[in-house]
Protein backbone atom coordinates (compact mmCIF):
# COMPACT_ATOMS: atom_id res chain seq x y z
CA UNK A 1 0.00 0.00 0.00
CA UNK A 2 1.45 3.58 -0.72
CA UNK A 3 1.31 5.79 1.59
CA UNK A 4 1.47 10.19 1.89
CA UNK A 5 3.44 12.22 4.85
CA UNK A 6 3.34 14.89 6.05
CA UNK A 7 6.28 16.98 7.38
CA UNK A 8 5.94 20.28 9.84
CA UNK A 9 8.72 22.62 11.01
CA UNK A 10 8.09 23.19 14.45
CA UNK A 11 9.48 23.57 17.97
CA UNK A 12 10.16 21.06 21.27
CA UNK A 13 7.77 22.99 23.14
CA UNK A 14 4.48 22.39 20.49
CA UNK A 15 5.82 19.81 19.07
CA UNK A 16 2.97 17.39 21.28
CA UNK A 17 0.15 19.75 20.95
CA UNK A 18 0.93 19.26 17.30
CA UNK A 19 1.55 15.59 17.45
CA UNK A 20 -2.02 15.50 18.68
CA UNK A 21 -3.50 17.09 16.29
CA UNK A 22 -2.22 15.36 13.44
CA UNK A 23 -3.42 12.02 15.11
CA UNK A 24 -6.94 13.22 15.85
CA UNK A 25 -7.02 14.16 11.85
CA UNK A 26 -6.44 10.64 10.80
CA UNK A 27 -2.48 10.17 10.86
CA UNK A 28 -1.61 6.14 11.17
CA UNK A 29 2.41 7.05 12.91
CA UNK A 30 4.24 10.25 14.12
CA UNK A 31 7.58 10.49 13.88
CA UNK A 32 9.65 13.62 15.44
CA UNK A 33 13.10 14.35 14.14
CA UNK A 34 16.13 16.58 14.64
CA UNK A 35 15.91 19.53 12.50
CA UNK A 36 19.33 21.07 13.00
CA UNK A 37 21.32 18.29 13.66
CA UNK A 38 21.12 18.94 17.73
CA UNK A 39 21.16 15.33 18.72
CA UNK A 40 20.24 14.56 22.19
CA UNK A 41 22.70 11.31 23.57
CA UNK A 42 21.59 10.27 26.73
CA UNK A 43 18.34 11.92 28.46
CA UNK A 44 17.35 12.02 31.93
CA UNK A 45 15.34 8.57 33.31
CA UNK A 46 11.58 9.16 32.47
CA UNK A 47 12.45 12.27 30.31
CA UNK A 48 11.49 12.49 26.57
CA UNK A 49 13.29 15.83 25.37
CA UNK A 50 12.86 17.32 21.99
CA UNK A 51 15.12 19.39 19.68
CA UNK A 52 14.79 23.28 19.99
CA UNK A 53 14.10 22.60 15.92
CA UNK A 54 11.56 19.52 15.65
CA UNK A 55 10.25 18.35 12.11
CA UNK A 56 7.37 16.00 12.72
CA UNK A 57 6.65 13.20 10.29
CA UNK A 58 2.90 12.67 9.90
CA UNK A 59 2.21 9.45 7.44
CA UNK A 60 -1.11 8.91 5.99
CA UNK A 61 -2.83 6.16 3.96
CA UNK A 62 -2.61 7.24 0.62
CA UNK A 63 -6.23 8.33 -0.19
CA UNK A 64 -5.96 10.62 2.86
CA UNK A 65 -7.32 14.34 1.43
CA UNK A 66 -4.39 16.09 3.29
CA UNK A 67 -5.36 19.93 1.92
CA UNK A 68 -7.58 20.22 4.37
CA UNK A 69 -5.71 18.94 7.44
CA UNK A 70 -2.98 21.92 6.37
CA UNK A 71 -6.00 24.32 6.33
CA UNK A 72 -6.97 23.81 9.82
CA UNK A 73 -3.77 23.53 11.14
CA UNK A 74 -2.74 27.06 9.70
CA UNK A 75 -5.49 27.98 12.09
CA UNK A 76 -3.78 26.94 15.49
CA UNK A 77 -2.09 29.87 16.79
CA UNK A 78 1.38 28.01 18.27
CA UNK A 79 2.00 27.66 14.89
CA UNK A 80 2.82 30.98 14.48
CA UNK A 81 3.12 33.04 11.37
CA UNK A 82 5.77 31.10 9.15
CA UNK A 83 3.77 27.60 9.06
CA UNK A 84 6.10 25.56 6.93
CA UNK A 85 4.65 22.33 5.23
CA UNK A 86 5.89 19.61 2.81
CA UNK A 87 3.36 16.61 1.60
CA UNK A 88 5.93 13.48 0.01
CA UNK A 89 4.49 10.40 -1.43
CA UNK A 90 6.19 7.60 0.12
CA UNK A 91 7.25 4.23 -1.52
CA UNK A 92 5.67 1.13 -0.41
CA UNK A 93 8.98 -0.82 0.78
CA UNK A 94 9.52 -4.24 2.16
CA UNK A 95 12.15 -2.19 5.23
CA UNK A 96 13.33 -4.92 6.87
CA UNK A 97 14.86 -6.32 3.68
CA UNK A 98 15.51 -2.93 2.91
CA UNK A 99 18.03 -2.62 6.41
CA UNK A 100 19.21 -5.97 5.60
CA UNK A 101 20.37 -5.53 2.47
CA UNK A 102 22.56 -2.74 3.34
CA UNK A 103 24.17 -5.06 6.24
CA UNK A 104 27.51 -6.13 4.86
CA UNK A 105 30.08 -8.34 6.69
CA UNK A 106 32.14 -5.78 8.03
CA UNK A 107 36.12 -6.49 9.52
CA UNK A 108 37.26 -5.30 12.90
CA UNK A 109 41.06 -5.31 13.64
CA UNK A 110 43.20 -8.14 12.59
CA UNK A 111 41.63 -11.61 12.68
CA UNK A 112 37.61 -10.37 12.87
CA UNK A 113 34.97 -10.50 11.24
CA UNK A 114 30.96 -9.84 11.73
CA UNK A 115 29.04 -11.08 9.15
CA UNK A 116 25.08 -11.09 8.80
CA UNK A 117 23.73 -14.29 8.51
CA UNK A 118 22.13 -13.85 4.95
CA UNK A 119 25.34 -12.86 3.83
CA UNK A 120 28.52 -14.79 2.14
CA UNK A 121 31.53 -15.05 4.61
CA UNK A 122 34.41 -13.16 2.73
CA UNK A 123 37.34 -14.78 4.10
CA UNK A 124 36.16 -18.44 5.18
CA UNK A 125 39.81 -18.41 7.95
CA UNK A 126 38.77 -15.69 9.49
CA UNK A 127 37.79 -15.30 12.77
CA UNK A 128 34.27 -15.01 11.51
CA UNK A 129 30.96 -14.06 13.94
CA UNK A 130 27.65 -14.92 12.48
CA UNK A 131 25.14 -12.27 13.51
CA UNK A 132 21.70 -11.93 13.45
CA UNK A 133 20.85 -8.97 15.86
CA UNK A 134 17.21 -9.66 15.86
CA UNK A 135 15.46 -7.28 18.23
CA UNK A 136 18.14 -6.99 20.53
CA UNK A 137 21.05 -3.59 19.87
CA UNK A 138 24.78 -4.49 18.36
CA UNK A 139 25.18 -5.04 14.59
CA UNK A 140 29.04 -3.45 14.72
CA UNK A 141 28.20 -0.57 12.81
CA UNK A 142 27.72 2.13 15.14
CA UNK A 143 31.07 3.24 16.60
CA UNK A 144 30.76 1.72 20.35
CA UNK A 145 30.47 -1.42 18.87
CA UNK A 146 33.41 -1.17 16.69
CA UNK A 147 35.64 0.41 18.72
CA UNK A 148 35.07 -2.61 21.38
CA UNK A 149 35.31 -5.38 18.70
CA UNK A 150 38.72 -3.84 18.03
CA UNK A 151 39.55 -4.32 21.24
CA UNK A 152 38.51 -7.97 21.90
CA UNK A 153 40.33 -8.32 18.42
CA UNK A 154 43.91 -7.07 19.86
CA UNK A 155 43.51 -9.71 23.38
CA UNK A 156 45.37 -12.67 24.32
CA UNK A 157 42.38 -15.04 25.50
CA UNK A 158 43.91 -18.16 26.75
CA UNK A 159 42.59 -19.74 29.66
CA UNK A 160 40.92 -16.63 30.30
CA UNK A 161 36.95 -15.66 31.07
CA UNK A 162 35.06 -12.87 30.26
CA UNK A 163 31.87 -11.18 31.08
CA UNK A 164 29.90 -9.15 28.92
CA UNK A 165 28.27 -6.49 30.71
CA UNK A 166 24.75 -4.94 28.31
CA UNK A 167 25.06 -8.01 26.32
CA UNK A 168 22.39 -7.11 23.73
CA UNK A 169 22.48 -9.44 20.35
CA UNK A 170 25.92 -11.34 22.18
CA UNK A 171 27.96 -9.76 19.41
CA UNK A 172 30.80 -8.80 21.85
CA UNK A 173 29.89 -12.41 24.23
CA UNK A 174 30.43 -14.41 20.98
CA UNK A 175 33.34 -12.65 19.47
CA UNK A 176 34.96 -13.19 22.55
CA UNK A 177 34.24 -16.94 22.27
CA UNK A 178 34.87 -17.34 18.95
CA UNK A 179 38.28 -15.00 19.61
CA UNK A 180 39.59 -17.95 22.01
CA UNK A 181 37.91 -17.28 25.42
CA UNK A 182 37.36 -20.30 27.60
CA UNK A 183 33.85 -18.84 28.71
CA UNK A 184 31.72 -15.60 28.69
CA UNK A 185 29.00 -14.66 30.90
CA UNK A 186 26.40 -12.22 29.60
CA UNK A 187 24.63 -10.01 31.20
CA UNK A 188 21.04 -7.94 30.77
CA UNK A 189 18.35 -5.83 32.06
CA UNK A 190 16.38 -6.89 28.54
CA UNK A 191 15.08 -10.40 28.14
CA UNK A 192 15.08 -9.97 24.21
CA UNK A 193 18.17 -9.32 24.57
CA UNK A 194 19.14 -12.60 26.66
CA UNK A 195 17.00 -14.24 23.82
CA UNK A 196 18.96 -12.80 21.33
CA UNK A 197 22.34 -13.71 22.93
CA UNK A 198 21.56 -17.20 23.26
CA UNK A 199 20.24 -16.99 19.31
CA UNK A 200 23.89 -16.00 18.27
CA UNK A 201 25.57 -18.21 20.17
CA UNK A 202 24.05 -20.68 18.78
CA UNK A 203 24.52 -19.74 15.08
CA UNK A 204 28.13 -19.55 15.96
CA UNK A 205 28.41 -22.89 17.87
CA UNK A 206 29.65 -21.36 21.20
CA UNK A 207 26.55 -21.93 23.20
CA UNK A 208 27.78 -24.30 25.68
CA UNK A 209 30.48 -21.25 26.62
CA UNK A 210 28.22 -18.64 26.91
CA UNK A 211 25.86 -18.45 30.11
CA UNK A 212 23.36 -15.38 30.03
CA UNK A 213 21.77 -13.83 33.17
CA UNK A 214 19.00 -11.10 33.75
CA UNK A 215 21.20 -8.71 36.24
CA UNK A 216 18.80 -10.31 39.24
CA UNK A 217 19.84 -14.16 38.67
CA UNK A 218 23.57 -13.32 38.11
CA UNK A 219 25.60 -15.79 40.22
CA UNK A 220 27.26 -13.99 43.46
CA UNK A 221 30.72 -13.84 43.66
CA UNK A 222 30.59 -13.47 39.75
CA UNK A 223 34.33 -12.56 38.58
CA UNK A 224 36.32 -12.73 35.53
CA UNK A 225 39.70 -11.87 33.66
CA UNK A 226 38.01 -9.45 31.31
CA UNK A 227 34.90 -7.41 31.78
CA UNK A 228 33.80 -5.22 28.30
CA UNK A 229 30.36 -3.23 28.70
CA UNK A 230 29.18 -0.87 25.97
CA UNK A 231 26.07 1.27 27.52
CA UNK A 232 26.06 4.34 28.47
CA UNK A 233 27.65 7.29 30.97
CA UNK A 234 25.13 7.28 33.42
CA UNK A 235 24.73 3.60 33.70
CA UNK A 236 28.63 3.22 33.65
CA UNK A 237 28.89 5.78 36.79
CA UNK A 238 25.86 4.07 38.93
CA UNK A 239 27.44 0.24 37.98
CA UNK A 240 31.54 0.97 38.92
CA UNK A 241 31.66 0.00 42.19
CA UNK A 242 30.14 -3.47 41.09
CA UNK A 243 31.96 -3.90 37.71
CA UNK A 244 34.98 -3.54 39.29
CA UNK A 245 34.31 -6.09 41.95
CA UNK A 246 33.57 -8.47 38.84
CA UNK A 247 37.10 -7.87 37.73
CA UNK A 248 40.14 -10.08 38.75
CA UNK A 249 43.56 -8.21 40.12
CA UNK A 250 45.18 -7.66 36.45
CA UNK A 251 42.41 -8.44 34.33
CA UNK A 252 41.38 -5.50 31.78
CA UNK A 253 38.37 -3.70 31.31
CA UNK A 254 36.47 -1.87 28.29
CA UNK A 255 33.83 0.51 28.68
CA UNK A 256 32.61 2.27 25.71
CA UNK A 257 29.00 3.70 24.86
CA UNK A 258 30.69 7.09 25.76
CA UNK A 259 30.55 10.52 24.34
CA UNK A 260 34.07 11.60 23.84
CA UNK A 261 33.13 14.71 26.39
CA UNK A 262 32.58 12.24 28.90
CA UNK A 263 35.59 10.21 28.88
CA UNK A 264 37.65 12.33 31.43
CA UNK A 265 35.03 12.14 34.16
CA UNK A 266 34.37 8.79 33.46
CA UNK A 267 38.00 7.63 33.80
CA UNK A 268 38.53 9.48 36.62
CA UNK A 269 36.18 7.92 38.06
CA UNK A 270 37.42 4.34 37.24
CA UNK A 271 41.04 5.31 38.14
CA UNK A 272 39.46 4.49 41.89
CA UNK A 273 40.01 0.72 41.01
CA UNK A 274 41.95 0.94 37.47
CA UNK A 275 45.02 2.00 36.48
CA UNK A 276 43.36 3.82 33.13
CA UNK A 277 44.40 4.57 29.72
CA UNK A 278 44.33 7.11 27.45
CA UNK A 279 40.92 7.04 25.58
CA UNK A 280 40.18 5.57 22.46
CA UNK A 281 38.13 7.65 19.33
CA UNK A 282 35.63 7.16 16.86
CA UNK A 283 33.84 9.78 15.64
CA UNK A 284 31.87 11.78 18.63
CA UNK A 285 32.61 8.36 20.67
CA UNK A 286 35.44 6.82 22.69
CA UNK A 287 36.16 3.66 24.56
CA UNK A 288 38.11 3.11 27.58
CA UNK A 289 40.24 0.80 28.62
CA UNK A 290 42.10 -0.07 32.11
CA UNK A 291 44.28 -2.84 34.10
CA UNK A 292 42.42 -3.57 37.18
CA UNK A 293 44.84 -2.69 40.65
Amino acid sequence: MPWIQLRIDTDGPHADALSDQLMEEGSISITFEDGKDNPIYEPTLGETPLWDHTVIIALFEADHDLIPVVERLKLQPYLGNNFSYKIEQVEDKDWEREWMDNFHPIKFGDRLWICPSWREIPDPTAVNVILDPGLAFGTGTHPTTALCLEWLDSLDYRNKEVIDFGCGSGILAVAALKLGAEKVTGVDIDYQAIEASKANAERNGVEDQLALYLPEDQPQGLIADILVANILAGPLRELAPLMAEKVKSGGQLALSGLLSEQAEEISTFYSQWFEMDAPAHKDDWCRLTGIRK
